[in-house]
């Protein structure tokens, strides 16, 4: 595995910037839009001064396999696949773009998340504590941290530009975006958890949950954004899975354990990853990208 430089930050001279996010940079090519994922990683809702090396190219690579697996479903906003080439006026940052960016289609993003849930985790383990339900849907007693759910359930979220997204009920959700806009978005997001959710169990990963993100475009809802990714998503690796506790993932572990050896309060600045710590985060997200893909970056 290349241990080059990570992709902190980028600028494209004579390209407009509409964007930039925790991981992408988003520019604007007039009627069209051109993504790309750096190698920032972020943690406790900071951003981490260093970042993982080709973990852009990570992220870039699997939303390109998945919306290859995935248009069936449902239409996405993708204009060139992977092996396309760069358009020429994008050819002198060719370096700098090659494998972890992405020209797409300008849509209109719903205002929610769309928050798939086959497994107790996070912020769903926490609430089923308290109240046995999970963005208000009421759950069988006696689940344990981990386990899986009777059926996947649809727990749509509130965008944040900054902190945490708020989880909320379907029908904010309904009030917020339509409910014929709302109910599409949540079927979409239930067909592709499933069809997700049964490939890679052949591959030895669980997804506990995942966060898709729907747009309107020429009218139509389309997928958009990255698409099951390690970092839209909890991958567990199945040969480790006990309910009962939290799971290993294939994400940022090392990265949060890490951090909560330290005396920081998790208010910016965040402190400087170790080479230890990049290299076992950087391992973790290729793997998972060849478990899926059955293919080397």
């Amino acid at each position: 595995m290349m241990n080059t430089a990570p992709l902190l930050h980028l600028d494209l001279p004579g390209l407009n910037r509409l964007k930039s996010g925790k991981v992408r940079e988003v520019f604007d090519l007039g009627d069209r839009l051109l993504f790309v994922a750096t190698d920032r990683i972020s943690a406790f809702d900071c951003i981490m001064p260093n970042g993982i090396p080709r973990k852009g190219e990570v992220l870039t690579q699997l939303s390109h396999f998945w919306f290859d697996q995935t248009a069936a479903i449902v239409p996405n906003h993708r204009l060139a696949r992977a092996d396309d080439p760069l358009p020429a006026a994008l050819q002198p940052f060719a370096a700098r773009l090659d494998g972890r960016s992405m020209i797409v289609k300008k849509a209109r993003p719903l205002v929610i998340e769309c928050v798939v849930r086959g497994y107790l985790a996070g912020s769903g383990w926490k609430e089923y504590r308290a109240s046995q339900t999970v963005c208000g849907i009421h759950l069988p007693a006696g689940l344990l941290e981990g386990s899986e759910l009777p059926e996947p359930i649809f727990t749509p979220a509130t965008k944040a530009e900054t902190g945490h997204d708020e989880n909320i009920p379907f029908a904010t959700a309904a009030q917020l975006v339509g409910a014929d806009l709302a109910a599409q978005a949540r079927d979409y997001s239930l067909q592709l958890y499933r069809f997700a959710r049964d490939y890679t169990r052949q591959r030895g990963i669980i997804i506990a949950d995942t966060k898709f993100e729907f747009g309107l475009f020429d009218g139509r809802l389309i997928l958009i954004d990255e698409v099951l990714t390690p970092d839209s998503s909890r991958f567990w690796p199945a040969a480790e899975y006990r309910p009962g506790r939290g799971q290993p993932s294939f994400d940022k572990q090392f990265v949060r354990d890490y951090l909560e050896t330290l005396a920081w309060d998790k208010t910016p600045p965040a402190p400087a990853l170790p080479a230890e710590i990049v290299a076992k985060t950087q391992a973790k997200y290729f793997e998972a990208y060849e478990r899926l893909t059955g293919r080397k970056l």
